[in-house]
């Protein structure tokens, strides 16, 4: 809104009125009825309604503005995510060992396994220090005896819960560890 030099203005959010005394680039300076001199943005005032105000008012809106203003105001939404979706592990750990190794050749069973084992150690400890809270680590069905390592490695933890991950998504060969964030390793 435009205002000039001797218009009787109001703010809006306090109960200050008076006469414009001063515009500079960003400041419009306003002086009370106790002879105080206050200054505003011009956001901040509005014209004070007298006889014929209310036609200026209306004629002098810059109805272009406040068509932006309000535009500018509206709230994006927030993509939705289902809640199944929401609590998702984010963070996976897939323990064959194709993917942990260029190649296995010339490596025993006992070395696949202390490869593994390292690794499965390694991102828990990653996870504790990060504080990522749920993570997935994919071990495959087999005989069960990376499972069994997994679960006796869990087991040493106070703040770790593990059960099988979800059934959909992973089938049997994946177990989804909860970290505690409020309990001591």
């Amino acid at each position: 809104m435009k205002f000039k030099v001797g218009d009787t203005v109001e703010t809006i959010d306090d109960a200050i009125s008076g006469i414009v005394t001063k515009i500079s680039e960003t400041t419009i300076t306003v002086e009370d009825v106790h002879g105080f001199d206050f200054q505003f943005e011009a956001n901040e005032l509005m014209l004070t309604a007298s006889g014929n105000s209310l036609e200026s008012a209306v004629y002098n809106t810059d109805f272009e503005a406040v068509k932006r203003e309000k535009q500018s105001k509206k709230r994006k939404s927030a993509p939705t995510v289902k809640p199944k979706e929401r609590h998702a592990p984010k963070f996976e750990v897939d323990l064959h060992i194709h993917h942990l190794t260029k190649s296995s050749k010339g490596m025993s069973n006992y070395d696949m396994l202390n490869l593994q084992m390292d690794t499965a150690r390694g991102q828990l400890e990653f996870a504790m220090r990060k504080r990522i809270p749920k993570i997935v680590f994919i071990h495959g069905v087999g005989e069960g005896v990376l499972r069994q390592e997994l679960e006796t490695l869990f087991s040493r933890y106070n703040n770790v819960t593990f059960y099988d991950a979800d059934y959909k998504t992973y089938g049997l060969g994946a177990t989804e560890v909860r970290i505690l964030q409020n309990v001591e390793p």
